[in-house]
């Protein structure tokens, strides 16, 4: 609880500068998102995997106009930052560094320099759902330490991004529970601090479609066997006005600097009347030596007119034979700049 009253007040400090920043200075921005919730595996196959974990996590979003087309951002994200081994409340606390860096316009191009979330890959954001992005998440490409640039490209944006994992300073924590920092000698597919890892999106939109094509190469770490090649191939499609449906498949060999192949595909309806979004979602993992996992999602959310939400879901998952439920609820509090 000491961990999670700390949080909150760094939260809450940041909140009061930001406000009180902005109001003297209309260049900074900011968007902080505050989530407190449940999510509990009510039954499995394997009883050890029976636990609950009530969290806090807290999104602080920073942006400054430097000059003419040059901006400096910073991420902030405090939550529980070690995996759960039993049931746990508000425990393994610990404030890090998302993102940090600035951003150019140069001609028709934004380029952003530090450490950055890479483009690549759609699914581990926008599959609908409290459940949904549980699979894709794996090939999310976060904290990297690189450059990306972006430009418009036909009816879309075409983004080339360098990096490697961060082993800097940057990837411990602090303010309760320190993860501990990130080294080359932990080896694992991009973690070679040098930029010798790629990474190609483009995305396009034309009417109630978007598209969306990535491909990443992750040169192998210390102690891997294989450099992991990574495809997707990504759709977003508004049905209607109330329903969309979305879908990903991607696909790697040398997975995780393994000789392992990988592949994951993932589908997400949603449906929004009123205030309600109803979602549901089915996502496979397939991975060469440890075989299929499976999930299959129902969500319900309830969005409030001051912008709270109220998130839910159920999850019925498959890991190699294994059989799991889950149920999972939180309420969204996003305060915007």
């Amino acid at each position: 609880m000491k961990n999670y009253l700390l949080g909150a007040g760094l939260t809450t400090a940041a909140l009061c500068f930001a406000g009180a920043a902005r109001a003297q200075d209309s260049r900074l921005s900011y968007e902080i998102e505050v989530e407190i919730g449940v999510d509990s595996v009510i039954s499995s196959d394997i009883a050890g995997n029976e636990m609950t974990d009530t969290y806090a996590t807290a999104n602080v979003t920073l942006g400054y106009n430097l000059a003419p087309g040059v901006d400096a951002f910073l991420a902030l994200t405090h939550e529980s930052v070690l995996d759960p081994t039993g049931d746990r409340t508000f425990e393994d606390m610990g404030m890090y560094v998302g993102e940090l860096g600035l951003s150019f316009a140069v001609g028709p191009a934004e380029v952003r320099v530090g450490k950055i979330g890479v483009p690549f890959g759609i699914a581990w954001d926008v599959t609908p759902g409290y459940y949904g992005t549980a699979l894709a998440e794996d090939y999310e490409l976060s904290e990297m330490i690189g450059v990306s640039a972006a430009v418009e490209l036909a009816q879309g944006t075409l983004t080339a991004s360098v990096f490697y994992m961060d082993d800097t300073g940057l990837s411990r924590s602090w303010g309760g529970t320190d993860r501990g920092r990130n080294t080359v000698a932990a080896g694992g597919a991009g973690n070679t601090g040098k930029l010798n890892n790629v990474a190609l999106q483009y995305d396009v939109e034309f009417g109630a479609t978007s598209l969306h094509a990535g491909a990443s190469y992750l040169t192998r770490g210390q102690g891997d066997v294989a450099d992991q090649k990574g495809l997707a191939l990504g759709v977003v499609h508004g049905i209607n006005d109330d329903l969309e449906l979305m879908g990903e498949v991607a696909h790697f060999s040398g997975y995780g600097g393994t000789s392992d192949k990988a592949t994951y595909a993932t589908l997400g309806l949603a449906y929004t009347r009123g205030p309600i979004t109803y979602s549901a979602s089915l996502a496979q993992r397939d991975v060469t030596s440890t075989g299929k996992d499976r999930i299959a999602t129902l969500g319900v959310d309830y969005e409030f007119k001051n912008g709270i939400t109220l998130t839910s879901g159920y999850a019925f998952i498959d890991e190699a034979g294994a059989n799991s439920q889950a149920l999972g609820m939180a309420v969204v509090i996003p305060i915007g700049g």
